[in-house]
C-alpha cells in the first residue's frame, strides 16, 4: 500500500476495498491479469532484469545494493531477498501481485491517491504483492497471500520485533511493517545494513530504500522456513468478516478479501450461521486477529479435525 496515506485516507482506502472482489491474496479474475513471471514476459514487465531493462529507473548502483547485506539469514530468506531484488525497477501498482497466482499483475486505481491513475496500465506489484511473490519464489507454494496486515499476522511468523528494537536484531528477509491502530498498511523486505527493498507507492518503481524507523513504523517479523504449522487452515470466499464474539451480530474485527492462511487456536459451538448454502453453528478463534470466524468459511469439515474445543 502507498506510504502517502494519512490515517483518514487509509480509512477511505479500506472502505474502497469492498468494491474489489479480492485483494492481497487474490483479485477477481477480471480485475487483475497475472503474468507468469517477469522473466517470462520481458516485453510487458519493465525493468525485470538488468539485461532486459536498459534505460529504466534501475541504475547500476541500485542493482549492486539490492542483495543480502548481512549474514545469518535462512536459505529461504536469502532466496526471498534475491527474488525481490530481481524486480528492481518494476512499477509499483496498487493491488499488483494479487492475482490467482503470485506474480506481477495490472493494478487498480487507489481512490485516496491521484498518482495511481495509471496503475491499471502498469504491470507490477504493490508492497504485499512483492512480499508474496518473493516468498513464493523462495519457499514454493503461496505461503504469504493477503495484504500487508495479513502477512504481518501470518501463521508463518516465527519471531516478532518491536519498533523500539530498531534494526539491531533483524536479519535479511525479515519483513518490516508500518501502521497504527492495529492495522498494517505497508510492508517491505529487510536486506541488512539498514536497507530494505520495497514497492513503496504509485508513480514509483520497486527500489532499495533506507529503513524508516520513525513515523508509524510498527516493527518487524521473521518468517519461518516452510512447514505446515499445527492448526493452520485456509479461508475461502471473498469479503469474509471476522467478529469479536462467535456471533454475526457482534462487532466486526477484520475482513478477508480473499483466501487467507490462518491459525486456529480452538473452536466452539455458538450461533448457527447460514451462508453459501450451508448452515453451521461451529466458530473458530483466530489468535493473531483476536477474532472469531464461522467454520463455513474455513476449508475443511464443519467441525475441524485436530482442533481443540474452546473452553
Amino acid at each position: 500500500m502507498t506510504m502517502r496515506r494519512t490515517a483518514a485516507a487509509a480509512v477511505t482506502a479500506a472502505t474502497a476495498l469492498a468494491l474489489l472482489a479480492t485483494w492481497g491474496g487474490a483479485r477477481a479474475a477480471g480485475a487483475a491479469t497475472p503474468a507468469a513471471t517477469p522473466a517470462a514476459t520481458p516485453a510487458a514487465t519493465p525493468a525485470a532484469t538488468p539485461a532486459s531493462a536498459p534505460g529504466t529507473a534501475r541504475t547500476a548502483a541500485a542493482a549492486g545494493e539490492c542483495r543480502t547485506l548481512a549474514p545469518g539469514a535462512s536459505a529461504v530468506a536469502e532466496k526471498a531477498v534475491a527474488a525481490a531484488c530481481e524486480q528492481i525497477g518494476v512499477w509499483y501498482t496498487w493491488g499488483g501481485g494479487h492475482g490467482p497466482q503470485p506474480g506481477p499483475t495490472y493494478g487498480q486505481v487507489d481512490p485516496s491517491d491521484p498518482d495511481s491513475a495509471h496503475d491499471p496500465e502498469r504491470l507490477g506489484f504493490d508492497c504485499s504483492g512483492l512480499v508474496r511473490y518473493a516468498y513464493h519464489r523462495a519457499a514454493g507454494g503461496d505461503p504469504l497471500p493477503g495484504n500487508a496486515h495479513h502477512q504481518f499476522h501470518a501463521p508463518q511468523v516465527q519471531q516478532r520485533f518491536t519498533a523500539a528494537q530498531g534494526t539491531a536484531p533483524l536479519l535479511p528477509g525479515d519483513l518490516l511493517a508500518w501502521g497504527s491502530g492495529g492495522s498494517i498498511h505497508h510492508i517491505a523486505i529487510y536486506l541488512g545494513a539498514g536497507k530494505m527493498v520495497e514497492a513503496r507507492e504509485s508513480g514509483t518503481r520497486i527500489t532499495v530504500s533506507d529503513v524508516r524507523l520513525g513515523g508509524d513504523y510498527a516493527g518487524a517479523v521473521r518468517i519461518a522456513p516452510p512447514a505446515t504449522a499445527p492448526g493452520t487452515f485456509s479461508t475461502w470466499g471473498t469479503d469474509v468478516w471476522t467478529h469479536k464474539e462467535p456471533s454475526t451480530t457482534s462487532e466486526r474485527v477484520h475482513k478477508f478479501p480473499g483466501p487467507t492462511t490462518v491459525r486456529i487456536e480452538c473452536q466452539k459451538h455458538a450461533e448457527p450461521v447460514t451462508a453459501e448454502g450451508y448452515t453451521n453453528d461451529a466458530w473458530s478463534y483466530l489468535p493473531e486477529y483476536g477474532a472469531w470466524i464461522t467454520n463455513i468459511y474455513i476449508k475443511g469439515p464443519a467441525w475441524l479435525d485436530g482442533v481443540r474445543t474452546c473452553p
